[in-house]
């Protein structure tokens, strides 16, 4: 599953890694909040240094649908029930100075991207009442946001709201003028090296796989922050969504905005050309992540909705992406506790993180530079709602009923699995946990390879489970993700998993 940003003839060319050196910042992840955060830093006169555990993009920017949009779906009316209008302000002055930073930058690199009006749009009553809830909001904090009975779609709707003048991008286009950009400026930028712990006071000792490198402030741009200092994973909600690239026939045309339902599941929409074609990409059908009996139901769902509504549609890509929900709905960015303000991270934007991530760039590059942003500030003295913390609340329960349940599975053994290590191959493409003695063990095959594996996540002792869409294994607790031979996709691990001999 390979997203269409990612299908690419370019290659990433890491620059060297020297263990024993010092920098000023150490930015851990080189999606779009790492390289923003590390150009501005490096744009000051700052020595810096980009880890990556992959490659750039690999993870969430590179599997994004790019809407560079202010309205976002129904995120405003969410905020709305939470906090007072000050505080929803804030988000949308971040937000829009993301926005703006981003698009003007693309501007002078000389990246195309494309204007485009956004629309979300509601199906049913229920929906059309969130629009209203939307429309409010959206308003109140200064959005010029119109009610339309047309959205350009090919499908009946109840409603639309619409904000003029958004945009669009290839994500992929921008990772390449910041990494251009960066390295014009002194910074480095390593790929296949993992952070693993940050020690120290003053200056910093960056632990990773490769070595210890020095910093005076390091910075966790990784998704979900890979150190537990603060428990960010107990107030995140890790969410898997699917997308896919579809050709349509010669006689259609995607609509001409960019989309997104008000109802679940979603349905997002957007175009994009490539080699003179222009594609429908679509985006949706999502679930908390290892919690579905199958991932690929999902996306045969978002399939099967499409092609309803544009019949003839050829699927080029397929592939799903992982973002993280605050559990008060509102991103974090800034100092991390027990940091001494020295470890900065950014985390939890819904799902929005073109604008979203560069102003959690903006703001954490100026707290270690100096600088105050008063969008940020407000933002920081939230407090979280009784809404907010019963989510919390929630959200933690569940995941003690899936860590009891999972291993309560376990000790029971599977009826229809064996237990010991002689049980047989599980076909081409499925996994399935069994009981070896006492230990949980995770048993695949993929492309003729079986694996034997430790089912117990490396984070906090999560059972993972079998995702038969992307043939990995992920943990229903905080979202770790493990390709099927154990090495670590993403999420809050730092480790990969054992083999079953080894565990």
């Amino acid at each position: 599953m390979t997203s269409i940003w990612l299908d690419r003839k370019e290659s990433f060319s890491p620059d060297t890694f020297q263990a024993g050196s010092a920098y000023d910042t150490v930015v851990a992840g080189a999606g779009l909040t790492g390289l923003v955060t590390a150009l501005l830093l490096a744009r000051s006169g700052q020595r810096v240094l980009v880890l990556e555990a992959h490659y750039p993009g690999a993870v969430t920017t590179g599997n994004t649908t790019a809407k560079v949009s202010l309205l976002q779906g129904t995120v405003l009316s969410g905020l709305a029930r939470q906090y007072s209008a000050k505080q929803v302000q804030a988000y949308v002055d971040a937000n829009r100075e993301g926005q703006a930073w981003l698009l003007r930058y693309l501007q002078e690199q000389g990246v195309p991207f494309q204007p485009r009006d956004a629309y979300t749009y509601a199906t049913t009553g229920d929906g059309l009442e969130r629009l209203r809830e939307e429309l409010t909001a959206g308003t109140t904090a200064g959005l010029e946001i119109d009610y339309t009975g047309d959205a350009g779609l090919p499908f009946p709707v109840q409603g639309a709201l619409k904000l003029a003048g958004q945009a669009q991008i290839n994500p992929m286009d921008a990772l390449d003028a910041l990494m251009v950009d960066l390295r014009s400026r002194g910074g480095t930028i390593v790929g296949g090296v993992r952070l693993r712990d940050v020690s120290g006071s003053g200056p910093l000792t960056v632990r990773t796989d490769r070595g210890d490198v020095t910093a005076n402030h390091v910075v966790l741009a990784t998704g979900i922050p890979v150190l537990d200092r603060g428990l960010y994973f107990t107030k995140l909600k890790p969410l898997r969504s699917y997308a896919a690239a579809l050709e349509l026939p010669a006689e259609l045309a995607p609509p001409p905005g960019m989309y997104l339902s008000a109802e679940e599941p979603t349905h997002s929409l957007r175009d994009y050309e490539t080699d003179g074609r222009r594609h429908l990409l679509v985006g949706g059908h999502g679930h908390h992540v290892g919690r579905t009996a199958s991932e690929k139901a999902h996306l045969d769902g978002l399939l099967d909705w499409a092609g309803t509504h544009f019949p003839g549609a050829t699927a080029t890509h397929t592939w799903s992406a992982q973002d993280y929900q605050a559990t008060n709905l509102m991103p974090f960015f800034g100092t991390m506790p027990r940091g001494r303000g020295r470890i900065l991270f950014g985390t939890g934007y819904n799902k929005w993180g073109m604008t979203n991530a560069v102003a959690a760039a903006l703001g954490i590059s100026a707290d270690i530079l100096g600088g105050q942003l008063p969008w940020a500030d407000t933002i920081h003295h939230r407090v979280t709602s009784p809404a907010g913390a019963l989510t919390a609340v929630k959200l933690n329960a569940q995941v003690a009923v899936k860590l009891a349940s999972g291993w309560g599975k376990v000790a029971a053994g599977d009826r229809k699995a064996p237990r010991h290590a002689a049980a047989a191959t599980p076909a081409d493409g499925e996994g399935k946990v069994y009981r070896e003695g006492a230990r949980p063990v995770a048993v695949s095959t993929v492309d003729g390879t079986t694996c034997r594996l430790s089912a117990v996540c490396t984070h906090l002792g999560g059972i993972v489970t079998w995702n038969d869409s992307e043939l990995t294994w992920d943990c229903p607790l905080h979202g770790s993700r493990f390709s099927s031979d154990g090495h670590l996709l993403e999420g809050p691990a730092t480790k990969d998993l054992p083999r079953a001999d080894k565990g």
